[in-house]
């Protein structure tokens, strides 16, 4: 059988059929297990230890042993039993109308002959004389159970036998039917014809009734959601309402406060957070000018600076001298150099009268630092046109001067150095290490030149 399974025969006009064997050990091959392997591969006799290579793997290798070909054909006949018996079985009896296969050709001798020898009299025969219908009462109660008031739509009774007898009764076919134990029983088929016909007239009525009830709970929601929205729409009014009733007190006198009103905020709802962002923004502009307005004029040029070295800065710098006052040009400033002030008044005034600039940005000692790490005494000047590397122990020459334009950064460090670099478009950078004056020589500078330079 398994040798007529594995054949493979390829028939040729006019020659013999041709039968090919390729694959059936394949096919049919039933693996030892592997104990036997291994019993084969420890015997004494050289030969049977060639037979049987595989023997040598151990016990913790191969563990498992392979399936033989009974047991996958017990196992595949087990599975198609299992299939079967979950199924319903229904017997169709086909009857041949003609003999070549014509759809309109019917012969009635032949038909009856087929009918007579497959027994299909004595079926129809047996089922009048029995009860030709039978159904679960489950199902039977599921199908019809809207024919009847008392199971329609879930009945009150102790079982679904009893709803189906409420059916029946109610409907007169207590003769035409009889009780299992699991299932109803009907002898004609007009019982059935009733049940079907009144279901079908209910079925139209039913599935208005129960668009009706759908719409009119669908009415009924949309009604609440309306409520819903009308009740969130005026508590967000009340909460809006009541938010700018709070602020107008809070600020009635915002103007006599030390911090103009900063402070006092009170927490929106979150309708207006993007709101109250814009008017908090509106509010430090406004404190903003206020504060400037107190502000002499003479001390501008220094609030811009300091307020562009913030910008410039801050987080960048831990300290960078925003406490102290900012002079600008220390050179000048008899307090800061004292020996050297009218010296470089002068200096000024001769470099005024020959660049023409207008005025003096910025100007400290220094130490400019070169390539090869040496360090010497300088003086930077920055004026509105040029920037100026003057010798403080020659007289103020003047050793270098950049166009103000031509400086395209400046880099600062982040310690508490005075390091200063300038950078120029010639890339002609300059190194410079910023000094105090005489009474505070360990003053921080480089805020004050970052936030000028930033400023102008």
């Amino acid at each position: 059988e398994e040798a007529g399974r594995s054949r493979h025969a390829s028939h040729h006009s006019g020659t013999t059929p041709r039968y090919s064997i390729e694959g059936f050990l394949d096919k049919n091959k039933d693996l030892l297990f592997q104990d036997f392997k291994r019993l084969m591969f420890n015997s004494t006799n050289p030969v049977l230890k060639e037979m049987w290579p595989d023997g040598h793997l151990g016990v913790t290798e191969v563990t498992k042993r392979p399936l033989t070909a009974a047991t996958l054909f017990k196992n595949s006949i087990v599975a198609l039993v299992d299939k079967l018996a979950c199924k319903e079985p229904y017997y169709v009896r086909c009857i041949k109308p003609n003999e070549v296969k014509s759809p309109m050709l019917f012969d009635e001798a032949r038909c009856q002959h087929q009918v007579v020898y497959l027994g299909l009299l004595e079926n129809v025969m047996v089922r009048r004389a029995g009860f030709a219908y039978r159904q679960t009462y489950g199902r039977f109660l599921q199908r019809y159970k809207m024919t009847c008031e008392f199971t329609w739509p879930q009945h009150l009774m102790a079982s679904d036998r009893d709803a189906v007898e409420t059916i029946i009764s109610q409907h007169g076919f207590q003769d035409d039917v009889a009780y299992g134990n699991n299932k109803l029983f009907v002898r004609t088929p007009q019982t059935l014809f009733t049940l079907e016909q009144e279901r079908a007239t209910l079925i139209p009525i039913l599935v208005l009734f129960l668009q009706k009830v759908w719409r009119g709970a669908l009415r009924m929601l949309c009604r609440r959601l309306r409520a819903v929205y009308a009740i969130m729409g005026c508590y967000k009014r009340h909460k809006v309402k009541a938010h700018f009733r709070e602020v107008e007190r809070r600020f009635a006198s915002v103007r006599n406060m030390a911090d103009y009103g900063r402070s006092v905020w009170p927490t929106p709802p979150a309708a207006l957070a993007q709101f109250h962002s814009t008017t908090v923004l509106l509010h430090r502009r406004w404190w903003a000018r206020q504060m400037v307005k107190n502000i002499p004029p003479s001390d501008m040029l220094e609030v811009r600076a300091k307020v562009a070295a913030l910008g410039a800065l801050s987080g960048d710098r831990k300290d960078w001298g925003l406490g102290r006052a900012w002079e600008g040009d220390y050179l000048a400033n008899a307090r800061d150099a004292p020996l050297t002030s009218s010296a470089f008044l002068q200096a000024s005034k001769e470099l005024k009268n020959r660049d023409q600039f207008s005025q003096v940005l910025f100007s400290a000692f220094c130490r400019k630092v070169n390539r090869f790490n040496k360090s010497t005494d300088r003086a930077l000047l920055i004026t509105d046109a040029y920037v100026y590397k003057l010798d403080p122990n020659k007289q103020n020459k003047v050793l270098k001067r950049l166009p103000l334009n031509a400086v395209t950064g400046l880099s600062v460090t982040s310690g508490a150095d005075q390091m200063v670099a300038l950078h120029t478009s010639s890339q002609d950078d300059v190194l410079l290490c910023l000094q105090g004056g005489k009474l505070s020589p360990n003053q921080d500078r480089v805020g004050e030149l970052v936030g000028t330079l930033v400023d102008h």
